[in-house]
């Protein structure tokens, strides 16, 4: 993963039951934040346990990726489903693909790992 890069991707929960689709400059980092949130009511990928990553692409653009995560957003899930299965037919979580996993956590605190 270089600098000056963008992604839009999408994960889901364990039971691949809830999809969120959201937009990074530093995509493993985002989807460590979204596994030490998990369980937190505060953001809807926390509630839902979305920290597992299905789908993402990179553009050089800002505009593009923001442009590219609000068309997403808008589809359907069945749409949605079609892509993740056009670039990762199995739905495997790609997690251990972009970064290590699970990520550390800074704070050391254990009850985040439950």
């Amino acid at each position: 993963m270089s600098n000056w890069s963008f992604y839009v991707y999408i994960t889901t929960n364990e039971s691949r039951s809830v999809l969120y689709t959201g937009r990074t400059d530093n995509l493993p980092q985002r989807i460590a934040e979204h596994w030490l949130k998990r369980g937190s009511e505060d953001t809807f990928a926390g509630k839902y346990h979305c920290f597992n990553l299905v789908y993402f692409e990179h553009s050089k653009y800002v505009n593009n990726s923001i442009a590219r995560e609000k068309e997403i957003k808008g589809w359907l899930r069945t749409k949605k489903e079609e892509l993740i299965s056009e670039f990762n037919p199995e739905w495997k979580f790609l997690n251990d693909e972009i970064m290590e996993w699970p990520p550390i956590d800074p704070f050391h605190r254990e009850d985040l790992h439950k």
